[in-house]
């Protein structure tokens, strides 16, 4: 009975897993926000925050999860032609260390400025738990929507991230 149960979550956890390889989040093109949201952590993340925000599709943009004492002029020159949007439009949340920590500052931030829609822009990969986290933490009154960066994870990195979503969706449905 045992061996049963340990082989059908096997099976159970194969196919979700594989499902979630193939289903992960593309670019999210022509949508417009009330505002942009990049946690720090993967290439070309906020290379595509500042791209939309370029494109005017949305107003504003919050980069959590920036190392103290990293300030704004500082990413501008990081990111060259960016200067106007850094000095107008762009918001450092340093506060938060992780996925969760991440949401949790989005949340405040999104509140103080009394946005309705979210673009969330992380790497395809860390979408599905990071989307997750943040509609968590704002309720049902914010649209979140969630805009994949294409990256090349090893597989560890997948399957790591995996667990971490079903333990977290785990532990939100049972309320921790």
């Amino acid at each position: 009975m045992i061996a049963r149960l340990f082989a059908f979550a096997t099976i159970g956890w194969c196919l979700g897993f594989a499902a979630f390889m193939l289903l992960l989040p593309k670019p999210l093109e022509g949508n417009t926000t009330d505002a942009i949201v990049v946690p720090t952590g993967g290439a070309g993340r906020i290379d595509r925050g500042l791209a939309l925000m370029r494109r005017h599709e949305a107003r504003r943009m919050l980069i959590t999860g920036v190392a103290p004492g990293v300030r704004a002029v500082d990413l501008a020159r990081t990111y060259p032609g960016s200067t106007a949007l850094f000095a107008c439009c762009v918001d450092l949340g340093a506060e938060a260390v992780d996925t969760r920590s991440n949401a949790e500052e989005t949340s405040g931030w999104v509140r103080r400025h009394g946005y309705r829609s979210i673009r969330l822009v992380t790497s395809d990969w860390h979408l599905p738990r990071a989307r997750m986290e943040l509609a968590a933490a704002l309720g049902r009154n914010v649209v979140v929507l969630g805009d994949g960066v294409p990256g090349t994870p090893r597989l560890a990195t997948l399957v790591n991230e995996y667990n971490k979503l079903l333990l977290r969706r785990i532990a939100l449905w049972i309320g921790l």
